[in-house]
């Protein structure tokens, strides 16, 4: 994995910059900051690595799926409404539907 060494401030980015570039922006705690991608890897992903990517695309396709079933979202959206630890509705599904998967 690559490390980041966060830069300045960037008031309303967040992303790569385009699909080959190094430099990208990211938020942390209510701020945006640009960041380069340092000492990329060059090595082939882990069986691990692949394993926690496959975890991360399966968590994702299932928040997709429960936003988009209204069952589902409203159960969701009651919950997020007594939650304080996350900011947005999409990242809270994400977090309850990656902890469904478990190690």
């Amino acid at each position: 994995m690559s490390q980041i060494k966060p830069m300045g401030l960037v008031e309303s980015m967040s992303g790569k910059i385009c699909g080959h570039s190094d430099m990208y922006f990211f938020r942390k705690n209510g701020k945006v900051f640009s960041g380069k991608i340092c000492n990329p890897s060059t090595k082939e992903p882990t069986a691990t690595q692949l394993a926690a990517q496959a975890k991360f695309k399966t968590a994702r396709t299932n928040a997709k799926a429960a936003l988009a079933d209204a069952t589902q979202r409203a159960a969701y959206e009651e919950a997020f409404k007594n939650q304080k630890k996350y900011y947005s509705l999409y990242g809270f599904v994400f977090a309850q539907e990656y902890a469904k998967l478990g190690d």
